[in-house]
Order: C-alpha cells, then sequence, then structure tokens
C-alpha cells in the first residue's frame, strides 16, 4: 500500500472519528437536554408524574440504549409494546456500532498520529455537506426526521403509538430537535478544526 493510500484511509478513519464522537458527546448531553426537557415543555404536566420519575424512566431508556451488558428494555412506569421494544432493540444495536467505530477509530488514530498525515481538504466537504444538512433540517424538520429514520431502520417500529407505547409522549420532537443541534454544532466545529488545522491539503 502506497503512502497516499494510507494517508487516505487515515483521512476515512479520521472522519469516521469524528462522526462518532459527535454523536457519543450528544447521546451523555442527552442526559441533561432532557432534565431541560421536562420543566421547559411541561412533561411532567403531559403523563401526569412528577419530574424526578420521569427522569428516572429515561435513565432506564438510555441504560438499556448504551449499556451492552443491560439486554432487555423495561420501563418502570410506561408499558412498552412488542414493535416498541424492537425498535429500541434496533437503536441499542446502532449504539453499540456508533460506540464500537469511536473506540477503534480512536486507538488507529492514536498509534498511526506521528506516521501518517490527512488530507484536510475532506472535512471542508464533509462540513459543507453538514450545512446542507442542517438547511434541510431548518426547513422541514418533520421530513428530515422521517427520512433519517427510514435511512436507518427498515421498518415503521419507530413510528410510536401513544396509546401502546406511552414513553413517546415524554419524548416531544422539540427535544430530539436540540439534540441534533447540538451534534451538528459539535460535528461541523470539528470538521472545520481538521480543515483549518495545517497538514496535507
Amino acid at each position: 500500500m502506497s503512502n497516499f493510500q494510507k494517508d487516505t484511509f487515515y483521512t476515512i478513519v479520521m472522519a469516521f472519528f469524528i462522526l462518532t464522537l459527535a454523536i457519543t458527546v450528544t447521546i451523555f448531553a442527552s442526559y441533561g437536554i432532557f432534565y431541560f426537557s421536562i420543566g421547559h415543555f411541561n412533561l411532567d404536566q403531559i403523563v401526569y408524574m412528577s419530574s424526578g420519575r420521569i427522569m428516572h424512566n429515561y435513565n432506564q431508556m438510555m441504560n438499556y440504549l448504551v449499556n451492552p451488558f443491560q439486554s432487555t428494555f423495561k420501563l418502570d412506569d410506561f408499558q412498552s409494546s412488542v414493535a416498541g421494544r424492537l425498535h429500541f432493540a434496533d437503536c441499542k444495536k446502532l449504539f453499540m456500532l456508533n460506540f464500537g467505530v469511536f473506540i477503534i477509530s480512536e486507538i488507529y488514530l492514536w498509534f498511526q498520529r506521528k506516521r501518517r498525515a490527512y488530507f484536510n481538504k475532506v472535512f471542508k466537504y464533509i462540513a459543507i455537506v453538514g450545512v446542507v444538512l442542517v438547511i434541510l433540517m431548518m426547513i422541514d424538520f418533520d421530513g428530515f426526521f422521517v427520512v433519517f429514520h427510514e435511512l436507518l431502520f427498515r421498518n415503521s417500529d419507530w413510528l410510536f403509538d401513544p396509546g401502546k407505547d406511552p414513553v413517546i409522549n415524554i419524548l416531544p420532537e422539540e427535544f430530539f430537535t436540540m439534540c441534533f443541534v447540538l451534534f451538528f454544532v459539535l460535528f461541523e466545529g470539528l470538521n472545520i478544526w481538521k480543515f483549518m488545522s495545517k497538514k496535507r491539503s
């Protein structure tokens, strides 16, 4: 493999690292975003439950999604349908894939950091794509959200029925919007930073 090919691979791995880093930070920052959402969007009044209890159920949901050793999805105060549980299982697979790519890419970059160079213009183009996605999200978040799920999931289990999966009542659109905004701020910032770094162009 030539140095050009090795540097190309190094650049690709760095791009995946940036993507998964932004996703990982957003996942764990969602705890704070959700805590803010409870009071700001009056979720306690929607489900007639205390803020502490709502947060408890969110913690249970997230523990299932981020903990590789937690194999059962169960919330103390919200029932779940078969389709709902299958959707959370699909989400967990994506979370585990993200964490796996994040860890492997981080290790590879660490050991190759003094041997390889990256093509910084690649990150400018990635940032431009990110701007286009942000514009689309701002124009029609509902449509963006639907396409996002249709790309990631090959079924319609994500279309929750509040009667069968009432947990959706504490996950308003505004919560997901804030998570997406945080992700794009991180994603764009990291890509612009790598583009501005003085490496190989």
